[in-house]
């Protein structure tokens, strides 16, 4: 057997069977299971080396030859299968108590196995094939049979559509430079024509407006899980670009352009949460945020950088699904997600409005949150830069954290004399409190994720050496 079939053919198979499944808990339990193992395996099996177990002898083969790629999964990539299939787990966990697991799991199985394949294809610039492959699935997912899509379903599908020519056309020109390594007018076309296909794909300044749509108009755990898979994958893909081209990650301009970007992100995306009146929209900008920050990692330097981009991850993993499950819940019990259709509910739902806020918090940078160390680390190394784009940038979290604010006091703004009670079942009172519990051992401990920390680096043979 060869790695591929393992990470990404067998996940591929195994969402095609889960789609003839109509029971939530069957569809639930198998993919949970079934991404642990993928995790586990990963975690623990050697590619490309023999391994022993009970008098037999296993070795996964690193490639596999689909219509004339490869598809090639190394020892390095280990880690970042743990941490793409481990989050795949961890979303799959809540999705029965929030009735939302026929509908997301195949699809999401399918999308986290093609999200591989894209790291995995070689030459990776087919990568954004398959990106987009993935995010036509991604379709199905977030609307329900014969809903019509909203602005921001077909926003999403244009501006990842736009994407994939430009990361293809800019792969035809770094062709070229090879030939021609000194031929500046390509470089700089490849350039261009590079930043737009990213620019389209991660959603950066101003091509994110599609992002809180989304987060308004579809459920919000699907959106949850399909921004944090997309962001996570599509920022890996672009720092294998760097990796790969010296020019490019040598570039003069590469360093003032992520700091222009990433700081306009962060400031805009708080600015704009700080006065949104729909809890998905809120998200949405918090995840705008997010990747602002990780785009402003990058523009740190190599080493520094690359080990606080990754330092950011399992927080931003952990915040962002507690925050989509507590929309979820909320969602079922409320006319809408905006604040006045949810006045109130704190009293009814503490562990769900608990657990929202504090997963807001931690995205803001919270001190004692899970978010805090990583975010602490970017307000010092932008700080040593410039003082005043770090002055701008934690402007941007405290605008996250004013939202917080306004969303904890609508959700406690009940009448005179409403009794306190909690009127969620006991798996969502255990996955809620497991979460919140998970984000306050985080931010104490932030040392627990150093393994994947720093065997993730490994995937790269020039950043973070």
């Amino acid at each position: 057997m060869s790695a591929p079939i393992l990470w990404i053919l067998l996940p591929l198979v195994l969402a095609g069977l889960l789609l003839l499944v109509n029971d939530q808990r069957v569809i639930f339990l198998v993919a949970s299971l079934f991404t642990l193992f993928l995790s586990m395996a990963a975690w623990l099996l050697p590619i490309d080396s023999a391994l022993s177990m009970a008098g037999l002898t296993v070795k996964l083969a690193p490639s596999l030859q689909i219509l004339g790629r490869n598809l090639t999964l190394t020892n390095a990539n280990r880690s970042i299968l743990v941490l793409i299939y481990g989050s795949a787990f961890l979303w799959f966990i809540p999705t029965a108590s929030v009735q939302i697991a026929r509908r997301m799991v195949p699809f999401g199985l399918a999308i986290t196995a093609l999200l591989v394949a894209a790291l995995a294809v070689q030459p990776f610039l087919y990568a954004a094939l398959i990106i987009e492959i993935a995010v036509l699935i991604s379709i199905p997912m977030l609307l329900p049979a014969g809903q019509k899509p909203g602005k921001g379903v077909i926003r999403f599908l244009i501006f990842q559509t736009l994407g994939m020519p430009f990361i293809l056309f800019s792969g035809w020109l770094l062709a070229g430079i090879g030939a021609n390594p000194g031929d500046l007018g390509l470089v700089q076309q490849a350039a261009i024509f590079l930043g737009l296909g990213f620019a389209f794909l991660l959603a950066i300044f101003p091509f994110y407006t599609w992002i809180p749509l989304l987060a308004e108009e579809a459920h919000p755990y699907v959106v949850g899980f399909l921004l944090w898979m997309l962001s996570t994958v599509i920022l890996f893909y672009g720092l294998g670009f760097l990796d790969s081209y010296t020019w490019l990650r040598d570039a003069v301009f590469l360093n003032p352009f992520l700091v222009l970007v990433g700081a306009l992100m962060v400031v805009s995306g708080g600015f704009l949460a700080a006065f949104q009146t729909h809890l998905g929209r809120i998200m949405g900008y918090a995840v705008i945020v997010e990747i602002g920050f990780s785009l402003l990692t990058l523009s740190l330097g190599t080493s520094a950088g690359i080990n606080i981009f990754l330092l950011l991850l399992v927080p931003r993993l952990i915040s962002l699904a507690i925050w989509a499950m507590a929309l979820s819940i909320l969602k079922e019990q409320a006319p809408g997600l905006s604040l006045k259709d949810v006045k109130g509910l704190g009293h009814t739902w503490p562990f769900t409005i608990t657990a929202l806020v504090l997963a807001n918090l931690s995205l803001a940078g919270m001190p004692l949150l899970a978010g805090f160390p990583s975010h602490q680390a970017v307000w010092e190394g932008l700080a040593r830069n410039s003082l005043s784009v770090a002055f701008w940038v934690l402007l941007g979290s405290l605008g996250l954290f004013a939202a917080a604010v306004r969303v904890l006091g609508a959700l406690v703004a009940a009448p005179e004399g409403t009794l306190w009670g909690s009127r969620e079942n006991t798996t969502q009172r255990l996955l809620l409190a497991f979460g919140m519990l998970t984000l306050f051992v985080l931010g104490l401990f932030p040392e627990w994720v150093l393994p994947l920390w720093t065997k993730l680096p490994a995937i790269f043979q020039h950043l973070g050496q």
